[in-house]
């Protein structure tokens, strides 16, 4: 098994197309063809069903895909780690974050990064937990910072606990408060909500705080990122469940009686391979920067650091 054979037969499995795979290669078709010829030797098993010019993943291939992208992110890993012994004024951060963390904390704490470290390139990756736990494992990201704690049950992952962010109910500015004072979680029953769509954490936290009351919430609108959800709730849809660090002055808010809502932010990243000099950069300076708001009390509403001082 050769490191170019995986890196053809990633690029089939993700194209589904020999010809444009060899083209994105910069190789000829039929050079592409017999090395995943010969890698389907190398393993024993045929790795893609052809028919009619179809290509998809046979269960090998579907087997080996995940391997054979965290090889490949391993080896180019390796390359950057090698270019950037001589000094940290340049390098790459592959960073992935959950919608909400883009929205609120996340820009203050990129923007000081990059006043420190202005030559290191910065690559934002946009997404739910879940995808951001998958990519991180396989090797498409360096960190990933998440809300997912089920980040412990990944042998490729280790975390590190960074806030305590709390979760809030909103309604327009203009519009009456749900209730005086704080909302006790069963008073969101049959108030129509503006939804996430499905595997977004604020979904599942809200929906499974709900149940837990015993009741189903009702969905005036579901499907939305976080800035439609936004939008959609400024325009009198519904009420909304959210970070309080995305609130702003927009919107009217309202905290959950205690011991309210609340999630765990995490900074994820891989176990067995050691990163980037530039992303351990970034790991460091996030952890100073929440250690030194904190301890000037500049950290925003809602926010309690995790990282000692």
């Amino acid at each position: 098994m050769q490191f170019q054979q995986l890196s053809y037969f990633v690029a089939v499995a993700e194209t589904r197309h020999f010809t444009r795979a060899a083209e994105q290669a910069r190789v000829a078709q039929p050079s592409l063809s017999q090395q995943i010829r010969a890698l389907e030797r190398d393993v024993g098993a045929t790795l893609f069903h052809r028919v009619r010019g179809n290509v998809t993943l046979t269960e090998a291939g579907e087997t080996l895909l995940p391997i054979a992208r965290r090889i490949l992110a391993e080896t180019e890993a390796a390359y950057r780690a090698i270019r950037e012994l001589d000094e940290l004024g340049r390098g790459r951060v592959r960073l992935g974050a959950t919608p909400s963390l883009c929205t609120g904390l996340l820009p203050v704490m990129l923007a000081a990064f990059r006043r420190a470290y202005p030559g290191i390139e910065l690559v934002l990756h946009e997404s739910g937990s879940r995808n951001l736990q998958t990519e991180l494992s396989e090797g498409a990201l360096d960190l990933a910072m998440i809300v997912d704690s089920r980040v412990r049950d990944d042998r490729h992952l280790e975390s590190t606990p960074l806030f305590v962010e709390e979760l809030v109910v909103i309604s327009p500015k203009d519009a009456p408060a749900p209730v005086r004072g704080r909302l006790p979680i069963r008073e969101l029953a049959d108030r129509p909500l503006v939804m996430f769509r499905r595997g977004y954490d604020l979904r599942e936290a809200t929906v499974n705080a709900c149940r837990a009351e015993g009741f189903d919430p009702v969905f005036a609108i579901e499907g939305g990122e976080m800035d439609a959800v936004l939008e959609l709730v400024q325009a009198g849809i519904g009420l909304a469940v959210v970070p309080s660090t995305v609130v702003g002055e927009r919107f009217r808010m309202t905290q959950f009686t205690e011991p309210g809502l609340s999630r765990v932010v995490r900074l994820a990243y891989r176990r067995d391979v050691e990163p980037p000099r530039a992303a351990r950069a970034l790991q460091e300076a996030i952890v100073r920067f929440l250690r030194a708001e904190s301890g000037l009390g500049h950290l925003p509403a809602g926010i309690r650091s995790l990282v000692g001082g």
